[in-house]
């Protein structure tokens, strides 16, 4: 594709996502594989371009807000190429040629944009931390409690692209093979500080460049989400729930852990995430996985099998505010503005949940939210209820990991770990 047909491309999968219903990786994705004739290159442009876009919504909006132009895609790309690149407006004139698949040509209220947009940069001095930050307005004072003076430089930590991580699966092959398999491919590849069995590639890698991926020997999995799943504790021949288990990534590290012994339940209320996490099972070579589809968190399943499980893992529905950085669009769906209605949801599955563990076992609660009142406040406020479960410090957990935000709980945030965003706290039943 030339530049001018790529500019194009970006922009329509922008309005695409802006339409859609869906987050922006499944409109990306379905996008992309009605596109197979698209090069490695040509995906890569437009991908990037699509996701810088995202990450800098708020400070492009600002900057249109300033010189009083509406926030339309076209606009936004407009700004981004002048501020987020650093182009001249020459440059990007050329770029809106007006050919076949290209981008049209520029109107004039768009070369009095650029005129006025020229020599800047995407972050202003004028600007509002939580524009800078690229803070949505329902989440600005819960993310101010959590950080304090440090919200300025949280918030720029989720602005940057994540790595890709990998978990190697421990039953097909080792992190010492994997790690010099990616070095065959010409890839630079690291083991993750944290997590035994955590890869991380540090450039942008195509996925269809990594066989082992086919082979189920690794797992996409980020380092934090790998160090949910060690807290589980799980060892071969216990009975284990993942309670929220979704399309089953930290299903699949619990059962490697247990080495295909003894039994984890994949739980979920919907069909089609255990229907694809089922397909992860298979590849991945474990077979100690079933799976459960859940009415409700208070299914009579769970009365059913009441205290029949050594470890029971609740990784909660959440305000995803520790994914920003892997789902920029995230922040700013509407649907998140009333994060509040979570809350009771989130309490309502640890309760009917811990039910399933038995005397002796481990209840692990996480969430990919980086806010109090989803983490803290609701293993503060469930261990008051509960008086048969204490809190399991994380230096007693899982002494390996030394570095959480949190004295007793695992706290990761991008900005100090360079992982997503999570929390974990072990509690056990007396």
């Amino acid at each position: 594709m030339t530049p001018p047909a790529r500019l194009q491309a970006a922009l329509d999968l922008i309005r695409e996502i802006e339409r859609a219903p869906r987050p922006a990786d499944a409109v990306v994705s379905s996008w992309f594989r009605a596109r197979r004739d698209l090069s490695e290159a040509d995906r890569g442009v437009i991908y990037d371009l699509v996701y810088s876009m995202l990450r800098s919504q708020a400070r492009l909006t600002w900057w249109l807000a300033k010189y009083e132009r509406p926030a339309t895609p076209r606009n936004r790309l407009l700004a981004w190429l002048m501020l987020g690149r650093g182009s001249t407006r020459e440059q990007v004139e050329r770029q809106f040629s007006g050919g076949r698949l290209a981008a049209a040509v520029l109107t004039e209220p768009e070369r009095q944009l650029l005129g006025r947009l020229q020599g800047g940069s995407l972050d202003h001095p004028a600007m509002p931390d939580e524009v800078r930050g690229e803070c949505p307005e329902w989440a600005l004072d819960a993310l101010r409690r959590r950080f304090g003076d440090a919200f300025a430089r949280e918030m720029a930590g989720m602005l940057t692209p994540p790595p890709l991580d990998l978990r190697v699966n421990p039953l097909r092959t080792t992190r010492e093979a994997m790690l010099a398999a990616l070095a065959g491919l010409g890839l630079k590849a690291t083991a993750c500080r944290m997590a035994p069995h955590g890869i991380r590639i540090g450039e942008r890698a195509s996925l269809s460049r990594l066989p082992m991926l086919r082979t189920g020997e690794v797992e996409i999995q980020d380092e934090g989400s790998q160090l949910v799943a060690l807290l589980v504790g799980a060892k071969a021949g216990e009975r284990v729930v993942d309670f929220c288990a979704g399309a089953g990534g930290k299903t699949l590290a619990i059962a490697a852990d247990m080495a295909n012994k003894g039994v984890v339940i994949a739980c979920d209320v919907l069909e089609n995430r255990l229907k694809r996490g089922a397909e992860r099972f298979r590849r991945a070579g474990l077979h100690n996985i079933q799976t459960r589809l859940l009415g409700s968190e208070r299914d009579k399943w769970v009365k059913r099998h009441k205290g029949g499980f050594d470890r029971v893992l609740v990784d909660a529905p959440c305000s995803g505010t520790g994914t920003w950085r892997r789902n920029p669009d995230a922040r700013w769906r509407a649907e998140h503005a009333g994060f509040e209605a979570l809350l009771p949801l989130q309490a309502a599955i640890l309760d009917s949940a811990a039910r399933l563990v038995k005397p002796g076992g481990r209840l692990v609660y996480a969430t990919c939210s980086l806010l109090v009142e989803e983490n803290e406040a609701q293993v503060e406020a469930f261990l008051a209820a509960h008086p048969e479960f204490r809190p399991v410090p994380l230096r007693e957990a899982v002494p390996q990991i030394t570095d959480s935000a949190h004295p007793d709980y695992l706290s990761l945030t991008p900005a100090r770990h360079d992982t997503d965003g999570f929390f974990a706290a072990v509690m056990v039943k007396s």
